[in-house]
């Protein structure tokens, strides 16, 4: 048999679960208002977002950053070649620096570059020849685009560090120039290797 009924326990219990709707309501105010202001700092900064509409039931939804290329392509500033061409740069300037160099025999064996310890040898061969193979697929890209620096640093900024023009430029002014070099550079990727 239950226990008998205690109206001033049933208050308190009632007091408690408003004390914590409350909390939960002005912690979840909070984080809203430190994500729109990191939004609004990123977004000074030229990082663009998308935000998607509120779904039903009147639930927030997520921003989502916009990658430099995602971005000129929404704004159809760039082709699906151009786009297809800065994402195979990305993909390889990613891959090429992700990796950690490959370790000594001793450092294989413990904590390394985000493997658990005993990781086996194979899988960290296999990592390390992933990266030698994007190492020299990005000095395959830069040597399409002879080395020159300033194709090459568009190119790192945007393809490969997945920043807007105005982030990479440092604000509008030479958003534009860095804009015009990178279409220049997605230009010479998307041609064939023989060209």
């Amino acid at each position: 048999m239950g226990r008998p009924y205690d109206p001033a326990r049933a208050m308190r219990e009632r007091l408690r679960k408003l004390e914590q709707r409350e909390a939960g309501r002005l912690e979840a105010h909070a984080v809203a208002e430190g994500v729109a202001e990191t939004v609004a700092l990123d977004g000074d900064r030229g990082a663009e977002f998308e935000k998607p509409p509120v779904q039903r039931g009147g639930r927030e939804t997520p921003y989502r950053r916009q990658a430099g290329l995602e971005w000129l392509a929404k704004k159809g500033r760039i082709t699906v070649q151009q786009k297809a061409a800065g994402e195979r740069y990305g993909e390889a300037y990613r891959r090429a620096g992700a990796a950690p160099a490959l370790a000594s025999s001793l450092q294989a064996a413990g904590t390394h570059g985000g493997l658990s310890a005993g990781a086996p040898l194979a899988l960290l061969l296999k990592l390390a020849e992933g990266r030698r193979r994007a190492e020299a697929r990005l000095a395959a890209y830069r040597t399409r685009l002879f080395t020159q620096s300033d194709l090459v640093t568009a190119c790192d900024l945007i393809c490969g560090q997945e920043l807007t023009p105005r982030e990479a430029g440092g604000g509008d002014r030479d958003a534009a120039r860095i804009e015009a070099v990178l279409k220049v550079a997605l230009d010479i990727l998307a041609l064939p290797a023989s060209a």
